[in-house]
């Protein structure tokens, strides 16, 4: 018996062993430096970051330390990794879908890997303050959907039909507008000539606070837009 257990205990510590010497030898990359997460926009305020994975590819091991809102444009099957772990499947999500992480209290170290023929495609805005307190955003009425209300952020959907209109809304903290499914806008402000937009999918845009502005969809097919402002 004591032989046995000791057999026992021996082979428990090879596989501890070998276990920990897998785990180190991962290389762990920054979100900013990973395969196919390619920063697009950066300020003092936020990074913006396009995940575009194509079919059968991986991001290799990353890390993520900021707070960070998605906005997903297309999915697909695919499977997240921790290190010295199986992969295992991810739930699919609608286009569209948003989501906060707030990574700087946990961080996170995974791999994602596409496993469908098609691309997972992902916009990812990481917040480079590490608080929220400096902006309150503004108050959206007729066609706008509030998605996410937090200590960070605010998120709005707005989905408009051929020839439909969103009420005038004055924005008050600076953020970002991510196209889901683009089109033709026209756009209106107060002493201005309307400005005429055909953003596509997967487009985003900084945004100031303080600009007033109705948005009207001109076009011939469905338009979904995302739009955060910041805390």
């Amino acid at each position: 018996m004591i032989g046995a257990m000791k057999t026992l205990l021996a082979s428990l510590l090879v596989a501890l062993a070998w276990s920990a010497g897998a785990q180190s030898d991962v290389t762990v990359l920054p979100v900013e430096q990973t395969p196919y997460h390619v920063p697009v926009f950066r300020n003092d305020l936020m990074t913006v970051l396009n995940v575009f994975i194509p079919p059968h590819r991986t991001s290799g091991f990353h890390r993520h330390v900021l707070d960070t809102v998605g906005v997903l444009i297309t999915d697909t099957p695919r499977t997240g990794q921790i290190p010295g772990a199986e992969p295992t499947v991810t739930a699919p999500r609608p286009r569209g879908s948003v989501n906060f992480s707030a990574y700087s209290r946990q961080e996170n170290v995974h791999a994602v890997t596409v496993t469908g023929d098609g691309p997972f495609h992902n916009i990812v805005v990481e917040l480079m303050r590490p608080s929220a307190g400096t902006f309150t955003p503004s108050t959206r009425g007729t066609g706008y959907e509030l998605v996410l209300d937090n200590e960070r952020v605010s998120v709005w959907h707005l989905v408009l039909a051929p020839g439909q209109e969103a009420s005038a809304i004055t924005q008050t903290a600076p953020g970002l507008r991510i196209v889901v499914d683009g089109g033709e806008l026209i756009e209106s402000a107060p002493g201005k000539a309307d400005r005429g937009m055909a953003p596509r999918s997967g487009e985003f845009f900084w945004q100031d606070a303080g600009a007033t502005r109705a948005v009207r969809n001109v076009g011939t097919t469905r338009l979904e837009l995302v739009e955060l402002e910041l805390k």
